[in-house]
């Protein structure tokens, strides 16, 4: 049983920001897969169904970014799930460009504090994640302003056209396995902001 976890702030005034990129990602997956997350279930939005032809747990916690390791151990120990084989998490990552993507086995928090949180509640780094560019910030900029701030028509574009790749990166790590993935994946954005 895969758990397939997009990071965001619930609060609908966090809609479309760089921030909440992972919540954006899970809702591709679903309209890809037929999957309706909607249920309140261990303080996140969860859907149950097929990706990549495995059955899968698509979650977008709703304890704010901070302590998305509490929803997502929750989830982990209800569904008895590998967390180091199984789970997968999409996260924004302003250290790499608008749109690009990153897969990575495993690996440190890079300064995100959702990663962060996870990492604590999990007590490892060892988990698949998939870290969605939205760029660096630019000089003078506050981060929390910048993270949580609106992304250009134009980056909003690419990041659209990312989400779907994103998407489907994820259902090749579950069908084909993360190796295939990265190789196939982690390649620098073809458009740029």
């Amino acid at each position: 049983m895969y758990i397939i976890v997009g990071l965001g702030n619930p609060d609908g005034k966090y809609r479309n920001t760089r921030h909440n990129i992972g919540f954006d990602v899970i809702d591709v997956i679903a309209d890809r897969n037929r999957i309706e997350v909607g249920e309140r279930k261990h303080r996140a939005l969860i859907g149950r169904g097929i990706v990549g032809g495995q059955k899968a747990v698509l979650v977008k916690p709703q304890t704010y970014m901070n302590l998305s390791g509490e929803s997502v151990r929750e989830v982990i120990d209800f569904y008895k799930a590998d967390e180091k084989s199984e789970l997968i998490v999409i996260s924004d990552d302003i250290s790499l460009d608008v749109g690009q993507i990153r897969i990575r086995r495993k690996g440190s928090a890079g300064g995100h504090n959702g990663l962060k949180n996870i990492i604590l509640h999990l007590g490892h780094d060892e988990f698949q994640r998939v870290r969605m560019g939205v760029g660096e910030k630019p000089e003078g900029y506050d981060l929390v302003d910048y993270v949580l701030g609106h992304f250009s028509k134009e980056e909003r574009e690419i990041m659209d056209e990312a989400a779907v790749r994103a998407a489907e990166a994820v259902e090749v790590m579950i069908a084909e396995g993360a190796d295939t993935a990265m190789n196939r994946f982690n390649q620098k954005s073809e458009r740029r902001a």
